[in-house]
């Protein structure tokens, strides 16, 4: 893999090379099922060039401020600027900028492919909307070994979609099926990925979303427990803006994984937290959050700006 061009992380608080921080844990905690860090894991950011400002800078100043190497941003469109910070770790998908179920799972399709080029033992998929705690991550991840089938995330509907599976010959057959929300951030073991490989890889997975004619992510959990008959493992530790971010406490920021932000219910829905930036300054309050759960980020404590990137 080529050298990033990562000559600013250190002063956001990058471990140095082969010193990645592993989360600390307590008596309380169940013993780890295996001993991962975060270069075991492949996040796969979904975003779309026109985004690449306004949401995805936020990111980069952020939590991939300290997580570069692990983090992989799959796109649609060339961006000079984004390659000049993060290296061959931004990806063109060359996939529709349009938000279609076909653009959706074009871009999904080359996320697997990538992980399982990657060989890293997870693949935890998020949007450009998500806030990564990679060390609340690691700590979960590592409860479950890599080779078993697992598939971890959190469900938006609280029932299974329904679906009709298009068999050929134009005859069809009812599904249902539980999934994890993409806009939560899921993950997927090696051991599971690989045995998606016949209706995921290469072009199977874009031939598979058309058969049930659902997004990326339904078309996941579709392959996942409906195919494979392999039950999704809920957390409440995701979350997206399709919930209400305000019931997250200020206590328990640190133990979740992933946070979100947007509207809720005609609202602002962000997370509650008084921190280093007002509202106006960090309207995701991506920035606070940051701050809370790294205080020594040189722009918290200085008030500033992020100068990272």
């Amino acid at each position: 893999m080529e050298k990033l061009a990562n000559s600013s992380i250190d002063r956001c608080g990058t471990p140095a090379p082969g010193q990645t921080s592993k989360p600390a844990r307590s008596f309380a905690d169940p013993p780890p099922a295996e001993n991962i860090s975060a270069d075991d894991i492949f996040i796969a950011v979904k975003t779309t060039k026109k985004f690449h400002q306004s949401r995805l800078s936020l990111l980069l100043e952020t939590w991939i401020s300290r997580n570069v190497q692990q983090t992989y941003i799959f796109t649609d469109g060339e961006d000079d600027e984004l390659k000049k910070k993060i290296g061959n770790h931004a990806i063109n998908t060359n996939c529709s900028a349009a938000h279609s179920r076909q653009a959706l799972s074009c871009k999904m399709a080359v996320e697997y492919d990538k992980f399982i080029e990657s060989g890293k033992k997870w693949f935890c998929h998020v949007d450009d909307d998500n806030y990564v705690n990679v060390q609340a991550l690691v700590k979960h991840l590592s409860q479950y070994p890599h080779t078993q089938d697992m598939y971890l995330g959190k469900p938006s509907l609280d029932r299974p979609i329904e679906a009709t599976e298009r068999l050929g010959d134009n005859k069809m057959k009812p599904v249902n099926f539980w999934f994890a929300t993409g806009g939560a951030g899921f993950c997927v073991s090696r051991g599971l990925a690989l045995k998606m490989s016949p209706w995921a890889s290469g072009g199977h997975f874009m031939n598979t979303a058309e058969k049930i004619r659902l997004p990326d992510d339904c078309t996941i959990g579709y392959i996942i427990e409906s195919v494979l008959g392999v039950p999704l493992t809920r957390s409440n530790l995701f979350h997206s803006h399709l919930e209400n971010l305000q019931q997250v406490s200020r206590s328990e920021i640190h133990k979740q994984i992933t946070l979100s932000y947007g509207m809720f219910e005609n609202k602002s829905n962000i997370i509650n937290l008084k921190g280093a930036f007002p509202v106006e300054e960090d309207p995701s309050r991506f920035k606070s959050v940051h701050c809370f759960l790294y205080p020594d980020t040189p722009w918290c404590t200085s008030g500033g700006a992020p100068a990272c990137w």
